[in-house]
């Protein structure tokens, strides 16, 4: 098995107020022992009533950072369509510093289209949402590896920008690219991830992890040097969460995110905690 069986929690900062119960989840969990700790990208509660309250992500996440000391966080993901590559990169860069080397940046797309509407913000087809997350994962890149970067894209144009400070992490902050889409994303994960994120059973996982491969293999990448994560809402129930973890496993699935609202019981996570994740440690 290339990578640990690693465990995350993201917590959904939607349809709350409550600021202190996310601050409190996210410490509770550090002590737990949980890998990882994710807020979400969205501008309006989603799968759920859209005017209801929702607070904004990366600074969730700076605050967050220094309210922990190391477990791994980031944004699961952050929407490439809300933000300029440039700016997000000194955004990621900003958090990187803050959390003394603990940023993950996950990018995805972007997919809500009434988030989009709402705010004013263009919302292009598929394909160009793809290209332009490919081009902006080429800029951070280069902004994070040189003193200046000049880049000539399709969507992005950036003209001799400097870029300091660096992140604490070199060469750069892992990249984690949530896709499920076997033609064109899969590739964008093959051409520029550390880590990749989808959602789905392990069978579902069985088969887009060869497609990953063959994206690979196209390229002249080895796989494995891809960590796979999933995204699971809520808990797995206790009396087959032994089970649905070693399926994950089996499939090639090592690293298990669930997403959980900030008021949830903290029981079933401290007694995940405590009965099944001892397990798969290695």
């Amino acid at each position: 098995m290339p990578y640990p069986v690693r465990f995350g929690i993201q917590t959904p900062q939607q349809n709350s107020n409550a600021w202190p119960d996310m601050l409190s989840m996210w410490q509770e969990v550090e002590q737990l022992g949980f890998d990882t700790a994710w807020v979400f990208d969205h501008f309006l509660p989603i799968f759920s009533d859209p005017t209801g309250p929702c607070l904004e992500g990366w600074t969730s996440l700076a605050a967050l950072a220094m309210a922990t000391s190391h477990i791994r966080l980031g944004v699961m993901v952050s929407g490439n369509t809300y933000r300029n590559p440039g700016v997000l990169a000194k955004i990621a860069t900003t958090v990187d510093i803050i959390s003394r080397g603990r940023l993950i940046l996950g990018m995805g797309g972007g997919w809500f289209e009434r988030e989009h509407a709402a705010f004013g913000i263009p919302f292009p087809g598929i394909g160009e949402r793809l290209g332009r997350l490919e081009e902006s994962l080429s800029v951070i890149k280069q902004l994070w590896s040189q003193d200046t970067t000049s880049y000539t894209g399709r969507y992005y144009q950036l003209d001799d920008a400097p870029f300091l400070p660096k992140p604490v992490q070199q060469p750069h902050p892992p990249i984690l690219v949530g896709a499920s889409g076997e033609r064109v994303a899969l590739g964008i994960v093959a051409r520029h991830a550390d880590m990749w994120n989808s959602f789905g059973p392990p069978a579902l996982f069985r088969h887009k992890i060869a497609k990953l491969a063959e994206h690979c293999q196209r390229i002249g990448r080895d796989p494995d040097t891809i960590e796979k994560s999933v995204l699971v809402t809520g808990m797995f129930a206790p009396d087959e969460a032994h089970g649905q973890v070693a399926d994950y496993v089996d499939a090639g699935v090592t690293h298990i995110i669930f997403s959980i609202e900030a008021e949830q019981d903290r029981e079933a996570i401290r007694a995940f905690a405590r009965d099944v994740m001892p397990a798969f440690r290695t």
